[in-house]
């Protein structure tokens, strides 16, 4: 499976380029043919949406572990870039909690429908088989897991075509019904004694901490950063402020206790794992300041319900 991908994709690459020749007539030629071998483009670029496990492995995973683990993912953001698409060939990349993979596979048309089949390469646990087709303005279908003893055996999902582009104007979402920003997975646990007459009871509570309302209004890819800004933040106020700029650069998250507040976002596009040169110097400068001032804030931890 891996030495066939890494052979198709090659191939493709190899197809894509034009060939360098003395003479122009025949360049012309050689990249004419490489445009009509080219299909859909309509197709290429980003498309969009949530991972959902698929609702038998959620059950039984229920079944045999009582409940879901920890960091359980259950729907994280994915973003399935597809591009090239030839009659025998198509490249594609997913991005998926910060790991991104390429694609190869083929496509097919039988009227109106085209549908896909894309394999990730092979050589990691977690790969697996992409089919879907398209549904108007909607790429929907699932993957399965290669290796079916993983705990995730399939994923379905529905993505929209979204073009990313860096704007430093965007904030998270805020209206008059915004619940705090909560961090659901950096718990602390709070034990508590009762007495009722000769009895006594221990009760075990899980404490959260929230962000404040400024994550929603500073915006550190536009505005000179003060140490009379970040003061009196909490370290979550100070973590979510600068993880916004990277994800405003379509930084792809790995850890779930960040992307739990960036995935939910619909301007939200992961396209890469480093965006350090399209950093502008006001964000390199205020990163700095930022992470300074987290190595010595606090949270304050509370009851929230889910």
């Amino acid at each position: 499976m891996k030495r066939l991908f890494y052979m198709a994709l090659a191939f493709a690459m190899l197809t894509s380029c034009n060939s360098k020749t003395d003479k122009k007539s025949s360049d012309q030629s050689v990249s004419g043919a490489m445009v009509e071998n080219e299909i859909h483009p309509e197709l290429y670029g980003n498309w969009v949406g949530d991972f959902t496990v698929d609702e038998k492995v959620s059950e039984e995973i229920l079944e045999k572990q009582g409940e879901f683990p920890a960091e359980f993912d259950y729907s994280p953001k994915i973003n399935l870039t597809i591009k090239r698409i030839t009659a025998d060939t198509v490249i594609a990349q997913n991005v998926v909690k910060g790991n991104l993979r390429p694609l190869v596979g083929k496509i097919e048309e039988n009227g109106n429908l085209i549908t896909f089949i894309l394999d990730e390469p092979g050589d990691k646990k977690s790969d697996g088989r992409f089919e879907f087709k398209l549904n108007e303005d909607t790429l929907e279908g699932a993957w399965t897991a290669f290796d079916q003893s993983v705990n995730v055996k399939k994923r379905n999902f529905k993505l929209i075509k979204k073009q990313f582009v860096y704007n430093a104007n965007l904030m998270l979402p805020n209206d008059e019904n915004s619940e705090p920003l909560i961090d659901w997975y950096a718990s602390k646990k709070e034990t508590k004694t009762m007495a009722d007459g000769d009895s006594t009871y221990t009760f075990i509570n899980d404490l959260y901490r929230a962000a404040s309302p400024v994550v929603y209004t500073l915006n550190a890819s536009k505005t000179k950063l003060t140490e009379a800004d970040l003061k009196n933040l909490k370290k979550l106020d100070l973590e979510i402020i600068r993880n916004t700029i990277f994800a405003r650069h379509g930084y792809a998250f790995t850890r779930i206790n960040v992307r739990q507040f960036f995935d939910p976002v619909d301007w939200y596009v992961p396209v890469s794992n480093d965006v350090t040169k399209e950093l502008t110097q006001l964000e390199r400068d205020n990163i700095a300041l930022l992470t300074r001032f987290e190595k010595f804030a606090t949270d304050n931890y509370d009851h929230f319900g889910r």
